[in-house]
């Protein structure tokens, strides 16, 4: 009945869904874990074994999307550059990270990192802990993110790192 009443009125607005409610009171969306889908990151965009679960994208005006990412020792992203940043919630294990021409940085679960906007940069796994994160990103022009080349393996464990330690001095 609800269901029907909605895409009543959204036919009526014009496609827009209004808040649903019960009585006054707005209705919260919960997507069950069991529901959501978990695929393989595409080697296109990805080295090694990576799991992509919770994927999501508000509808306008809102421009946020996000997923939970699972790297598994060695995995990585491609480089990648965000229009309008992106923040990655580290929920479980070790990782490293790196913008083109910085130092690699390696940070924990719990850490919270801040990939600034148009800044080419990747992520990933240390080659020896897996690691998660939330990713969280905003869509300009209708695109959260351009992929670009891969990270090599020269790359990637080149020894520029820098530990949290070192990075918070």
């Amino acid at each position: 009945m609800i269901g029907s009443i909605v895409s009543a009125t959204a036919a009526l607005l014009g496609g827009e869904l209004p808040i649903q409610t019960q009585g006054n009171a707005p209705v919260m969306e919960i997507t069950r874990k069991a529901d959501q889908a978990t695929v393989d990151g595409p080697a296109e965009w990805f080295t090694g074994r990576v799991a992509i679960s919770g994927q999501f994208q508000r509808e306008a005006p809102s421009r946020v999307g996000g997923a939970i990412v699972h790297f598994e020792p060695g995995a990585r992203t491609a480089w990648h550059v965000h229009p309008l940043g992106q923040t990655l919630i580290v929920t479980d294990g070790v990782g490293w990270t790196q913008i083109e021409g910085g130092p690699k940085l390696e940070f924990h679960a719990g850490d919270v990192l801040w990939c600034p906007p148009e800044h080419k940069h990747w992520h990933g796994a240390t080659p020896h802990a897996p690691m998660t994160h939330i990713a969280i990103q905003e869509s300009q022009n209708g695109s959260p993110v351009t992929w670009m080349e891969q990270v090599t393996d020269e790359q990637y464990l080149a020894d520029n790192s820098v530990t949290a330690a070192e990075a918070d001095q």
